[in-house]
């Protein structure tokens, strides 16, 4: 079976793979000072909720925006799979045209992201990633990364508002009954709700003025959940794009379709 793992700032996935389909994902906080042998205690434990142990681990595939995680997670695979695992970093992703300036510049999650996303909905479209940060990436028609938008996420935004104010208290996000607030806390849920759903629907609307043809927007990330039905500018909402893109990208190194 396959180990995806896909580290992010706040939280890391770890997807295992039983052919081309995820058997079962954890999600775990980020600490970059966790060790190969804390990973691997931890992973353990969690494999034996399906009744396996690490020995059912033959692959291993990272990407990471956290570049000192990378260190013990090479170890984790080494010491306790027995390989050399495909790694994503912000260099690029095999088999992706990434074309912007900066190319080096652009997350690995990003460009896994759009991976999952093009191998089930073809493009061009439009990702909605909606985690630490909030990003909506374009995709062209022939799967290459064409650019985005990135906006601080909607927990950053909530801790800002009330780290900020010293009268505003921290808030759970969900959907508010109206626009209007008729107390503190109810008119900090519509702004912090309402106003995402603005964003969403504004620069999904601008990227479709300048890009033409986009055939598809597709939601995916930690909280995107909370918007669907909320917004029509969203087409769908995929929790899987980023472990099916490690999962894709780990096919085309392993059977030496890219370099």
């Amino acid at each position: 079976m396959l180990l995806a793992i896909d580290v992010g700032n706040t939280n890391t996935v770890f997807a295992l793979y039983k052919g081309a389909e995820p058997l079962v994902q954890w999600r775990a906080s980020t600490l970059a000072s966790r060790t190969a042998d804390e990973h691997a205690a931890w992973l353990a434990q969690m494999l034996q909720f399906q009744s396996l142990g690490l020995d059912a681990i033959d692959d291993c595939v990272v990407s990471t925006v956290v570049p000192q995680m990378l260190f013990h997670l090479r170890n984790l695979a080494r010491r306790y799979i027995g390989v050399e695992p495909v790694v994503v970093a912000n260099s690029g992703a095999p088999g992706v045209p990434v074309r912007i300036d900066r190319p080096e510049q652009v997350g690995a999650d990003r460009l896994v992201t759009a991976v999952g996303a093009y191998m089930k909905y073809g493009g061009p479209l439009i990702v909605v990633d909606s985690g630490t940060a909030t990003t909506f990436d374009v995709v062209g028609a022939d799967g290459g990364f064409d650019g985005g938008v990135i906006a601080p996420g909607i927990n950053l935004s909530i801790q800002a508002l009330h780290d900020a104010a010293a009268q505003l208290p921290r808030i759970a996000i969900e959907k508010p009954d109206a626009a209007i607030g008729r107390d503190t806390v109810s008119a900090m849920k519509s702004g912090v709700f309402w106003g995402y759903i603005g964003l969403i629907e504004g620069l999904i609307h601008r990227i479709k003025s300048e890009y033409a043809n986009i055939e598809k927007v597709v939601a995916t990330g930690g909280v995107a959940s909370l918007f669907e039905g909320s917004t029509e500018a969203i087409d769908v909402f995929d929790p899987d794009l980023t472990v099916r893109g490690l999962y894709e990208i780990h096919r085309r190194v392993r059977s030496g379709a890219v370099g």
